[in-house]
Formats: C-alpha cells, structure tokens, sequence
C-alpha cells in the first residue's frame, strides 16, 4: 500500500498572475458580455438577409450590427453576465503563502 505524504507548505501553489485593476477586469467582462451577446443575437438570426439591402458586403456590416446592438444592450445593463465575469476575475485564490 502506498504512503500519502503530507503536502509541504512552503511548495504550495502559488498565484502566478497579478491582480486585475478594477477598471481593467470591469471593461473585460462587459467586453465578454457583449461579445457572448453578439453571438447569441447572431445564432438568432439578427442581420440576416433583409437588414441591408444584400451584397457581398451585407454579412461583414451586419456582423458590425450585432456588435454594436450587443455593446448597446451592455451599456444599458446587460442580462448580468459582466458582473458574474468580473466578479469571478476579482476572486483572490484561496492560497496558502
């Protein structure tokens, strides 16, 4: 039978990356909202034929639609994703030091 040893504390895992300003990790969510809110609008069908008048272009500036429709709907409050998404970057991992 196999010994388990116990885990040193000084080889505890340690955070490798710093902590996020606020501001910083806060524009990130919202950035990850919209983005997830764009694709969400997209797989519904927004911007697809009949917003433009077609073309080749009409897939690319609908695309700049949805974009602009979703980061809209963020400023605005967004369905909450931003703040769960910034709340989660601002966790501190319980770590032993």
């Amino acid at each position: 039978m196999t010994e388990i040893l116990p885990f040193p504390a000084t080889q505890a895992i340690k955070p490798h990356a710093k902590q996020l300003a606020p501001a910083t990790a806060r524009e990130a969510a919202q950035k990850l909202e919209a983005t997830f809110l764009a694709e969400m609008l997209k797989s519904a069908g927004f911007g697809k034929t009949g917003s433009f008048a077609g073309g080749i272009g009409e897939d690319q500036f609908a695309s700049f639609q949805r974009q602009a429709l979703a980061d809209e709907m963020v400023q605005a409050g967004g369905i909450g994703l931003a703040e769960t998404f910034y709340k989660s970057m601002m966790e501190t991992p319980n770590v032993t030091r």
